[in-house]
């Protein structure tokens, strides 16, 4: 913004002529660390440069960590061995304007010692963690965002709001406790937390409504947008001033049978961050799949084998039970569909109570019909699995890592009779993971209630291969290592609910942000969809790794009102505004109270009580002419109006040529009688015009005849 120095009259907060361009630029930081939280900041420019200096191995500020000094903002951003190249485990620190807020909090499905949860030292070594957070946001109940929230509220210690969406709030609690009851009661793990700290994190939740602004303190906002993937599943903004973030947690741009698609405004945030777990997957049409799915079911329960679908207990689970549900119906079969006892039967109340979050299509036939009360679809009970004859059953989890469903697993995997379908994604280390690559002879470790009797057995599919300290019992708890070969057939038919890779670049097109970050995804699929981003939409697009620091400039963005006589001004002209393109105003700048206003020249001078100035430039030509000022005022004049017919040419009675309000003026050189000086001046607004004429005369007037 010009001052004095760029040559116009200030006075009382008015600035002439405005220039918005040559404010300092912001600079965003993105840097990872070695823990396992990533984290993405944002510094406003009032904090000073030592502020911003440290190292995330000391255990300070996050909003230090891993931070290099530069020139206005920072936006430090570091998946640390969780979301960063990496799915599962998402834990994402954001620091906006000072304001630190913590996205998501979950475990790592493919590890059981301390590299399940995130590494919150990260954060701090020193001090409460509730007084270097202001918030923490939980996108969704999935354990890989949510599971590891207990630990890190009452064993770690934060006191501070954890903000959600309802049915998040509602759910929660019901898939920490099953994943706790799996870890502590039947693999008997220590250092855990307990169904208690699971109340009292939950009772530091704060529900938010879609589309609602929370203010979490003067200056912080958060607002959620639907997201599809699971019942309650939500993307963020979080915003401070001008700058803002969008998280989008895990989501889905297709709509399916129980759910609605994806949905964010055009909010332009000065970061995306965005799931990439199917980066370079383009999905076929959604009823081919159904069709296929539907035709291995019905082909397996006709030959008489059983089929397990390993699924999470909200989400996949319903959409495929739907599915079934009408076949079945359709096709009037008789095998018995079951699905996990207790935790989808729960989940399945869930969603009758918050009905508004489901789909169009659920929510017109509720009243007639409740799409989740199932005909063909039964509770399952454990002695069923060795039940003669076909069968379908829904079993949790849905990596196969734990549960019902790896139990159900071990007893089917040796006849071939049998299949098990995944319908998700399974991250590497899980025994889905391991089947989907091919593999077909499994070791299973871990403390089982194990009969050697039956172990011995020929028809057995489990073998035992040995265990220091096994070889002494008889039936009862020993730790032994299972050998597991497997025979069922194995099918992967995607029913994932994240976005494919069109739907990641529709959400990029929606949103339009200025810098796009991927998380929660493999590091070859991320490369191959950050190229896509920066080619179509020319942006920056990042995929840190552990342990990097990447850094954005960006431009600040500052609201200026302007005032109506200027506008109607414009209009006046004929000229229709263009939404989509910049429209340049004329006018004069006032900062008044912290606010920019953009108003006429007169209105500001009224305002502020100024009399007008007006700037004249005005440039020497020296021309060799012997004849006096008039002759020579005379001879300008008839060269000028020969030249310019468009434009008002007008000789005065003082001997003064004008041109519009260029005003030139003939003198006598003071030391050479035979040359002549003239001085030719205008305003601001003519000073190409101005420039033109200059040019002219310097080349001479024409020879008199």
């Amino acid at each position: 913004m010009a001052g004095p120095e760029a040559g116009g009259p200030v006075g009382k907060g008015l600035w002439w002529p405005w220039r918005l361009a040559a404010l300092p630029p912001r600079v965003f930081l993105l840097s990872t660390c070695g823990g396992a939280v990533p984290s993405a900041r944002l510094h406003s420019r009032h904090r000073s440069a030592g502020a911003l200096r440290g190292s995330g191995a000391s255990g300070g500020h996050p909003s230090r960590a891993g931070v290099r000094e530069g020139h206005g903002s920072t936006f430090p951003a570091s998946p640390c061995a969780g979301a960063g190249q990496d799915v599962g485990r998402s834990c994402i620190l954001v620091s906006i304007g000072g304001k630190n807020v913590m996205l998501d909090c979950g475990m790592h499905m493919g590890f059981s010692d301390d590299r399940r949860f995130p590494d919150f030292s990260y954060i701090t070594r020193h001090g409460r963690l509730t007084d270097f957070l202001d918030c923490v946001i939980i996108s969704h109940f999935h354990l890989d965002h949510c599971g590891a929230l207990p630990y890190f509220s009452e064993m770690v210690g934060y006191d501070g709001p954890i903000y959600m969406t309802q049915p998040t709030q509602a759910i929660c609690p019901i898939l920490l406790e099953d994943y706790r009851k799996i870890a502590v009661d039947k693999k008997g793990e220590a250092n855990f937390f307990t169904s208690q700290m699971i109340k009292d994190c939950m009772k530091k939740a704060v529900a938010v409504h879609l589309h609602q602004t929370v203010q979490v303190d003067d200056e912080l906002e958060i607002k959620a947008y639907y997201a599809g993937h699971v019942l309650g599943a939500a993307m963020f903004q979080i915003k401070v001033g001008s700058e803002s973030v969008v998280y989008t947690g895990d989501y889905n741009m297709t709509p399916d049978r129980h759910l609605g698609a994806a949905w964010i405004d055009k909010c332009r945030p000065n970061l995306l961050i965005t799931e990439s777990t199917y980066a370079t997957t383009i999905r076929d049409s959604k009823r081919c799949r159904e069709r296929d799915f539907l035709k291995k079911v019905h082909e397996t329960v006709e030959r008489g084998g059983k089929v397990l679908i390993p699924v999470f207990a909200l989400g996949r689970a319903q959409e495929l039970c739907i599915l079934l549900e009408t076949f079945w119906e359709r096709m009037d079969l008789k095998a018995p569909i079951y699905f996990s006892t207790g935790l989808t039967e729960k989940a399945n109340h869930y969603y009758k109570l918050f009905i508004p979050w489901t789909n169009q299509k659920i929510r017109k036939t509720f009243v007639q019909r409740n799409m989740f009360e199932f005909k063909h679809i039964k509770a399952f009970d454990r002695a069923f699995a060795d039940s003669p004859g076909p069968m379908v059953v829904f079993a949790t989890p849905g990596m196969l890592h734990a549960g019902q469903s790896l139990q159900i697993f071990r007893k089917w995997a040796g006849n071939e009779k049998n299949m098990v379908i995944m319908p998700g994604y399974c991250v590497q280390g899980t025994v889905g993971h391991k089947i989907l690559s091919g593999q077909r002879k499994l070791e299973l470790e871990g403390r089982q209630v194990v009969s050697l009797r039956r172990l011995c057995q020929p028809q057995a599919p489990l073998r035992w291969v040995g265990a220091p300290g096994a070889s002494a019992c008889a039936d009862g708890l020993c730790a032994v290592t299972l050998q597991l070969e497997v025979k069922m057939q194995v099918e992967y038919m995607s029913f994932s609910a994240h976005a494919d890779a069109k739907g990641i670049m529709q959400l990029v097109g929606q949103a339009e942000p200025e810098n796009v970050l991927l998380v929660h995804g493999e590091a070859k699929k991320m490369e191959f969809l950050k190229q896509k981003i920066e080619q179509e939409f020319r942006l920056s697009c990042y995929m840190p790794a552990n342990g990097e620091t990447v850094t954005l400039p960006t431009s600040p963005s500052i609201p200026v009102g302007i005032s109506l006589g200027l506008l109607k001004r414009e209009m006046a002209q004929g000229l229709l505004p263009d939404a989509k393109k910049a429209r340049l105003l004329h006018g004069t700048l006032i900062m008044k109270d912290s606010t920019f206003r953009l108003v006429s020249s007169e209105q500001a001078l009224k305002e502020l009580g100024l009399a007008e100035h007006q700037l004249r430039f005005t440039c020497r030509v020296h021309l060799h002419d012997p004849r006096k000022e008039q002759e020579m005022a005379m001879r300008v004049y008839s060269h000028l109006k020969s030249l310019l017919k468009d434009h008002c040419v007008q000789h005065l009675p003082d001997g003064s040529v004008t041109v519009e309000s260029i005003l030139i003026q003939a003198a006598a050189h003071s030391e050479d009688p035979g040359t002549k000086v003239l001085l030719v001046s205008w305003t601001y607004q003519d000073e190409e015009l101005g420039s033109y004429l200059t040019s002219l005369l310097k080349k001479g007037l024409p020879q008199a005849p």
